[in-house]
């Protein structure tokens, strides 16, 4: 079905955080592939339904080795691995060398990501760097959403890598990858989307800004130790809903359609 990538312009916003979060909210039964091109933390933060740790040769490398020796039916379900709180996820690569290492499966990665029968697949590909490995996946996503904290260094560091994305995105075209944001911030802090909004704006940059995500540290380290169950109700996992429902809105629309696309 859909590919949707969560990634951060700069610095550490809690990206990994984020798309546990995002998935745990998604409708239906998505797969977290967890991407970032420095090492990923799916596989050192969680364990599996036995309480088990997580198999790091299960998952992106033994995909990409399915994808370079050529199988004809390259079948995602073969290499995810559940948490213990039921989510399905792709295991990261622990060194950036590894990610190099798959070279040109990168491309054939990204098809295969986006093409899961009846099934969403939520990509944390950790922060944008020009010339990422990661590249193809962002061209071939449904959408793109980018975590930032609504800092003047936050927001500086957002445009600039929008602008610096522009053509590997194809923004300003039919086929453009649509760009939404998730501010960090206080859920309090209601008037911040529109700011951030206008800035982006000004700068004619084609980007949504899709709600706040609820700076909610008792939550997030919830989320990130695995239990759940104590996020359930929190504003993270609620805000999270929200971005969730209209990053799919977001992905679903062209990049024209998307000219009067507000948020709720």
């Amino acid at each position: 079905m859909g590919l949707y990538v969560v990634a951060a312009a700069k610095g550490s916003p809690g990206v990994t955080t984020a798309s546990v979060a995002l998935a745990g909210a998604w409708q239906g039964d998505p797969i977290l592939a967890d991407l970032d091109p420095a090492g990923g933390d799916i596989a050192l933060r969680y364990r599996d339904q036995e309480g088990v740790p997580l198999d790091p040769d299960r998952g992106l490398l033994s995909l990409g080795a399915a994808v370079r020796r050529g199988s004809t039916e390259v079948q995602l379900a073969d290499h995810v691995q559940m948490l213990s709180g039921g989510l399905e996820v792709l295991v990261g690569v622990t060194s950036p060398s590894q990610v190099q290492g798959l070279g040109p499966a990168w491309q054939h990665l990204a098809r295969s990501l986006r093409s899961v029968p009846g099934r969403d697949v939520i990509a944390d590909c950790g922060r944008l760097m020009p010339g990422s490995a990661t590249v193809p996946v962002l061209q071939n996503a449904d959408a793109l959403l980018l975590v930032a904290r609504p800092t003047v260094e936050g927001l500086s560091h957002l445009r600039e890598r929008i602008r610096g994305f522009s053509e590997v995105l194809q923004l300003g075209t039919y086929d453009a990858v649509p760009v939404g944001v998730a501010l960090v911030t206080s859920y309090r802090d209601s008037r911040v989307v529109g700011e951030v909004q206008g800035i982006l704006d000004r700068a004619r940059l084609p980007a949504w800004v899709l709600g706040i995500l609820a700076d909610d540290d008792k939550a997030a380290e919830a989320v990130r130790t695995g239990d759940g169950r104590k996020a359930r109700s929190s504003l993270l996992l609620r805000s999270a809903a929200g971005i969730a429902e209209r990053l799919r809105k977001l992905g679903a629309q062209s990049a024209k359609a998307t000219e009067d696309w507000g948020v709720a």
